[in-house]
């Protein structure tokens, strides 16, 4: 019996683990695919392009910087920050 149960806990931290590091990936992915979209935007439309993409993808964009025609941005998605780079 107590082999069940100590089987049940190691199968239970196991399980709550793996969820947390797959809602972080998850989290990751969501940033970087803000990051992307905002780099994108911001080629054609500016930084106030790059902001509204942000914002529309839950994502707050706090760093833009045009070097000719390449953008470079980085956006806050929750507590990860992700960078991207687009040019026209």
């Amino acid at each position: 019996m107590l082999l069940v149960v100590a089987v049940v806990v190691v199968v239970a931290v196991v399980a709550a683990s793996t969820a947390r590091l797959g809602a972080r990936l998850v989290a990751h992915q969501q940033a970087q695919i803000a990051a992307d979209a905002a780099a994108l935007a911001g080629v054609s439309g500016g930084e106030s392009a790059a902001a509204a993409v942000a914002r529309a993808d839950d994502a707050t964009l706090v760093r833009f910087h045009r070097d000719g025609a390449r953008v470079a941005v980085s956006v806050r998605y929750h507590d990860i920050v992700a960078t991207a780079a687009a040019s026209d």
